[in-house]
C-alpha cells in the first residue's frame, strides 16, 4: 500500500515526540538517583562515626568498663633498668658431685644388686666381684698377721732372758728388729687392701665390695652378672644430682658481662619454673672451634626437675642503667610481628606500634613510638588486645 506525502510527516512527528518524551523521562530520574546516592553516603559516613571505631586501632572503652577489666593506667617515662643478656646453655652433672666407679681388681661379677636410676646412700654395695688378686692380698695380711703373732711371742721371751741375765742382750735385740719387721709388713699389707677399698677380712678371700662412694643416684651401669671386668673399667657412674652445673658459652664481646659472682636466673621451655643461681666459674681460654669461654653455674636442684641434657635459657643481670621512655613488660603486646602499646585517648585506647630496646623482664625500654609522660594501659592488657582483634575481625567482613 503506497503511503502519500502527507502521512509520511505525520509518522515522522509521532516518532520524535516519542524521543523527545523518553528524553524527559531519563532527566526526571537521574536527579532523584543522584539524590539517593548521596543519602546513603551521608547515612554510611554518620553510621562510621557512630558505633565502629573512627581510626584503625581505635578501641572505645568507658571508665566504668576499664574498671571492670582491670586495665591500669600510667604514664611513660624514664626508669631504672637492669640489662639482661640471655645465653643458651645445657644442664651437666655436677663433676664435683659425680663419680665414675672402677673396680680397681681385676676379676668376676658374682652379684650386681645396684639398677641403673636407683637411689644409693654412702658405703652401699654395687656390685661383688671374685678377685684373685685381691685373694692373694688377703693372703698376704694373713701371713704377715701370723709372722708378727710369733715374733712377738720370741720378743717376749727374749725379753724375759735378758732381763734374767740368762740370755745375751744381742738375743734379745734380733728378737726387737724381728717384731718391727713384722709390724712393718702387717701395715704394708693392710695399706694395699685400703688402697683397692677392700676390707681386711671377708666371707671369701677373693670377693670385693664395690661400694657406693657418697649419697646419690647410679646414672650409668656396664656391668652385668658373670661378666669379667678389668681393674680400670668404669663400671658405674654415681651423681648426686641435688646439685648440677648450668653450662653455656660466651662469645669475647660478652666476656665483660658475664663474671665469676654475677647473678643468673636459669628457665627452661619445657616447664615454667626458674631457678636463681652465681656464676662460678668462666673460662681463662677459649675453645678453638667455637672460639667461645664455657661459663657455669650451680644449682641447687633439690627435686629433681634440673635433668642432666635439658636445654636451658641462662639470663645474666648486667649493671643497672637509666632509660628516658620505659613501660612496664605487661604494657607491651605483640600484635603481628609488631610490638605494640595502648595508649589512653579520650573515650578509650588507641593502639601505638613501638620499637622495644633493653629489657630486663619486668621493664621495657621505649625506642620510639612514645613520648614521656604518654599514658599507657599497664595491666591487663590483653583485654585491649583480645578486643583490637574483634574489631579487626569485624572489619574483615
Amino acid at each position: 500500500m503506497s503511503i502519500t506525502k502527507k502521512q509520511s510527516l505525520a509518522i515522522a512527528a509521532m516518532v520524535a515526540l516519542g524521543l523527545l518524551g523518553s528524553g524527559a523521562v531519563l532527566l526526571a530520574k537521574k536527579p532523584e538517583n543522584s539524590g539517593d546516592a548521596a543519602h546513603e553516603h551521608e547515612e554510611g559516613h554518620e553510621a562510621g562515626h557512630g558505633g565502629e571505631p573512627a581510626g584503625e586501632g581505635r578501641i572505645e572503652l568507658s571508665a566504668e568498663q576499664q574498671q571492670a577489666a582491670g586495665i591500669a593506667v600510667a604514664p611513660a617515662g624514664p626508669a631504672p633498668l637492669q640489662a639482661i643478656h640471655e645465653f643458651q646453655g645445657e644442664i651437666r652433672f655436677d663433676e664435683d658431685r659425680t663419680a665414675h666407679v672402677v673396680p680397681r681388681l681385676a676379676g668376676v661379677a658374682e652379684a650386681v644388686p645396684a639398677r641403673l636410676g636407683q637411689a644409693v646412700r654412702k658405703g652401699e654395695v654395687l656390685a661383688v666381684v671374685a678377685s684373685t688378686a685381691l685373694s692373694d692380698q688377703r693372703s698376704e695380711l694373713l701371713t704377715a698377721e701370723r709372722r708378727r703373732e710369733a715374733a712377738a711371742a720370741t720378743h717376749e721371751r727374749e725379753k724375759k732372758l735378758w732381763q734374767d741375765r740368762i740370755s745375751a742382750e744381742q738375743d734379745y735385740l734380733q728378737a726387737q728388729a724381728a717384731l718391727r719387721e713384722a709390724d712393718i709388713a702387717v701395715a704394708n699389707a693392710r695399706q694395699k687392701l685400703a688402697a683397692v677399698g677392700a676390707s681386711a677380712s671377708s666371707s671369701g678371700l677373693n670377693r670385693f665390695e664395690i661400694r657406693a662412694p657418697f649419697d646419690g643416684t647410679v646414672v650409668e651401669k656396664h656391668l652385668a652378672l658373670g661378666e669379667a671386668v678389668k681393674e680400670d673399667a668404669s663400671i658405674f657412674t654415681v651423681s648426686d644430682l641435688r646439685s648440677v652445673w648450668a653450662e653455656f658459652a660466651v662469645a669475647p664481646q660478652d666476656l665483660a658481662v658475664v663474671r665469676v659472682g654475677r647473678q643468673v636466673v636459669v628457665s627452661s621451655t619445657a616447664f615454667p619454673q626458674t631457678v636463681e643461681g652465681t656464676i662460678s666459674y668462666v673460662g681463662a681460654l677459649l675453645g678453638e672451634q667455637t672460639r667461645t669461654a664455657r661459663a657455669r653455674v650451680v644449682l641447687a636442684n633439690p627435686q629433681d626437675a634440673w635433668r642432666p641434657g635439658l636445654f636451658v635459657t641462662v639470663k645474666v643481670q648486667g649493671a643497672q642503667e637509666q632509660v628516658a621512655v620505659a613501660v612496664p613488660a605487661e604494657a607491651v603486646q605483640a600484635i603481628g610481628r609488631q610490638s605494640t602499646v595502648f595508649k589512653a585517648v579520650p573515650g578509650g585506647f588507641q593502639a601505638v606500634a613501638v620499637e622495644t630496646g633493653r629489657a630486663d623482664g619486668k621493664t621495657v625500654e621505649i625506642l620510639r613510638g612514645l613520648q614521656p609522660a604518654d599514658p599507657v594501659a599497664t595491666a591487663n592488657t590483653f583485654v585491649l588486645k583480645s578486643e583490637l582483634g574483634k574489631a579487626s575481625a569485624g572489619h574483615g567482613h
